[in-house]
């Protein structure tokens, strides 16, 4: 299984690297957009997925770091100096949010996360002397590096493809070293991690951070995407939408995000075949995935190997009571 599963992320190196050249600019457009939502939802899933929290306020994380290198830029900062500012400013809000989960948890802390959203989408909203309001904030530049413009959408695209390896890589080792497992043992059991000497506090606090550090690194790259911001791309529904990326793709697998993204942001492209429809079809979906694989779909295999090994314990269990019938 694990053989397979790296043939299957070398493919997908090998068509994420070769594919966009050949893809026309709305592609390759849609591609960046995807993989925008990959890094947004990387941090979700620690949250949820690896910590056990339950945050519907990650929409909120994005804008702020969307909202951090949109207003440093157009007072003349360079996007090289917003993006690591915005990646500081939701570490810092990450901690604050992460104080709920100290004291209340499941649907309450879901409710204070919702609540921390509407709060900070309210802001965008209505300080037009900061954000624009809804007029919002254009002409947003793409930046340079080492002297070559990412203006172009395919350069864009290569910039956000390094940045998302760069951060998955950061991830994967995070989850392998000793904070990695405290995370986990926290969403197991959060009585038993205290219990064996972990400082529940400090890794409740420090999920929500890194989570939210890796959504405003998203929102930072989305800015300079879409090249305009307005509020509406960060409401609480933006945030539901991330939170059943993760689900769909399975919280606590390393690949969830990268699954649960295409099917948010690429299926309902495939589905406008079906017109006015299309949203009742990828909701269908959905709802029908979630009643079958309530873990996501990277639990397939999984629960595969679980139904294989009840049927090999069964088979034995059938043959000693055989041989024990045959011997009596």
């Amino acid at each position: 299984m694990k053989k397979l599963t790296l043939i299957l992320i070398a493919a997908c190196a090998v068509l994420l690297l070769a594919a966009p050249p050949f893809l026309k600019n709305y592609g390759v457009y849609l591609l960046s957009y995807w993989l925008v939502f990959v890094i947004a939802t990387m941090g979700l899933n620690l949250t949820v997925g690896y910590a056990g929290q339950k945050s519907l306020g990650h929409a909120a994380f994005f804008g702020i770091g969307a909202y951090t290198v949109a207003i440093m830029m157009k007072a003349g900062i360079s996007f090289w100096l917003g993006l690591p500012a915005a990646a500081l400013i939701c570490f810092f809000v990450g901690i604050a949010l992460g104080f709920p989960a100290l004291r209340v948890q499941t649907i309450y802390l879901a409710f204070a996360t919702l609540g921390f959203n509407t709060a900070v989408w309210l802001v965008m909203r209505n300080e037009e002397w900061l954000t624009g309001g809804t007029f919002g904030i254009n002409n947003i530049a793409r930046p340079s590096l080492a002297g070559f413009s990412l203006e172009g959408n395919l350069a864009y695209y290569y910039f956000v493809l390094a940045t998302t390896v760069l951060l998955g890589a950061l991830q994967w080792g995070l989850l392998r070293s000793p904070w990695g497992k405290a995370f986990t043992a926290l969403r197991d059991n959060p009585i038993r991690a205290e219990s064996l000497g972990l400082d529940t506090r400090s890794y409740t606090l420090l999920s929500f951070a890194i989570g939210a550090v890796y959504a405003g690194i998203a929102g930072a790259l989305f800015a300079s995407l879409v090249q305009f911001i307005e509020p509406a791309p960060f409401t609480v529904g933006a945030s539901i939408m991330m939170y059943l990326m993760v689900v769909v793709g399975g919280p606590g697998y390393f690949l969830g995000p990268l699954l649960g993204s295409a099917v948010g942001v690429i299926l309902p492209e495939w589905l406008r075949f079906a017109q006015a429809w299309y949203l009742f079809v990828f909701g269908a979906a959905v709802v029908l995935l979630m009643i079958w694989l309530p873990d996501g779909l990277l639990s397939i295999p999984d629960r595969i190997k679980a139904k294989r090994q009840a049927r090999e314990a069964s088979a034995a269990r059938a043959a000693v009571a055989q041989q024990q019938g045959a011997q009596q």
